[in-house]
């Protein structure tokens, strides 16, 4: 099992601090956050709070993803960062594309892109992208990602997505690894069929080894049980160290985690004792758990 940091939330002048002392811990990944905005009102409930509301209001502290990681990743040299989820909704996959591959080449392909179809409306439909067939858009689009990423001279002639040939130079050196979010069977489809592995928002454990076990059985419906496939999980009531030996025996391979939250501090803690809690997480946890 391995840790990824969340910094979601975190004032964005802490972020170089949090992720060098993340490396130093041992810690495997960032978890990248994204919100493309704040809008005043939205159309449809939250999905992932039980009474549907935002956890987060118009003054907190977002930074895009991707540029985000280019930054951290030139203020390290081992850890790896992965968006956690970035909306395909919203975006063109060709300009996505473009910039998912300068972010791989210039971390030394310490990317990986968490992708999610969006919940907000309006976040798709201000920045002139349709809400509907959501899902389908959002299959082509990983379709037109690894087609570009893939390096060479490429077209693409879809439903939802047009173009004749170019290349984008240079691809990355590895393959980027593609990572689907939601809860939704759907997603979990999505996940098990386009996905190099599943990753999920706030879940309780015995739902999420509920969903471990379906995306298993997903895998196989598709043929693809054999090949490598990541877990990343936020679990709320499993924690400590015997709670996370739980997460593993039940498949999680990457637990994203905010381990200052597990000692008293906010979000908005100060640098001193979020650092603090993550030397504590490192020393009870992680060099324990492998």
């Amino acid at each position: 099992m391995r840790f990824s940091l969340g910094i979601a939330l975190s004032p964005l002048d802490q972020l170089v601090d949090l992720t060098q002392t993340a490396e130093e811990c041992g810690f495997s990944a960032i978890a990248l956050p994204d919100s493309l905005f704040y809008s005043e009102e939205v159309s449809v409930r939250y999905p992932y709070t039980p009474d549907g509301s935002r956890f987060w209001t118009a003054q907190t502290p977002w930074a895009d993803p991707l540029v985000t990681a280019a930054a951290l990743g030139a203020a390290t040299t081992r850890i790896r960062f992965h968006t956690q989820v970035l909306k395909l909704g919203p975006r063109n996959p060709v300009l996505l594309a473009r910039q998912v591959g300068s972010v791989a080449n210039l971390t030394g392909n310490r990317f990986g892109l968490g992708v999610g179809l969006g919940w907000s409306p309006e976040e798709s439909i201000w920045c002139d992208s349709p809400f509907t067939a959501r899902g389908a858009r959002g299959d082509e689009a990983i379709e037109v990602l690894r087609l570009i990423l893939g390096g060479g001279m490429v077209e693409h002639h879809g439903t939802h997505f047009d173009f004749g040939r170019l290349q984008m130079s240079p691809a990355p050196t590895e393959q980027v690894p593609i990572y689907v979010g939601g809860h939704s069977i759907a997603a979990l489809r999505r996940a098990a069929r386009l996905g190099d592995g599943w990753s999920s928002a706030m879940m309780r454990f015995n739902d999420l080894r509920t969903t471990i076990n379906q995306l298993a059985r997903l895998r196989l419906e598709y043929d693809r049980a054999d090949q490598p496939f990541e877990i990343q999980a936020v679990c709320v009531d499993r924690l400590g160290l015997e709670g996370f030996r739980q997460q593993a025996e039940a498949g999680v391979t990457d637990a994203i985690v905010v381990p200052w939250r597990f000692y008293g501090v906010g979000f908005d803690g100060e640098l001193a004792a979020k650092t603090a809690g993550i030397r504590r997480f490192a020393d009870e946890v992680i060099s324990k758990i492998h």
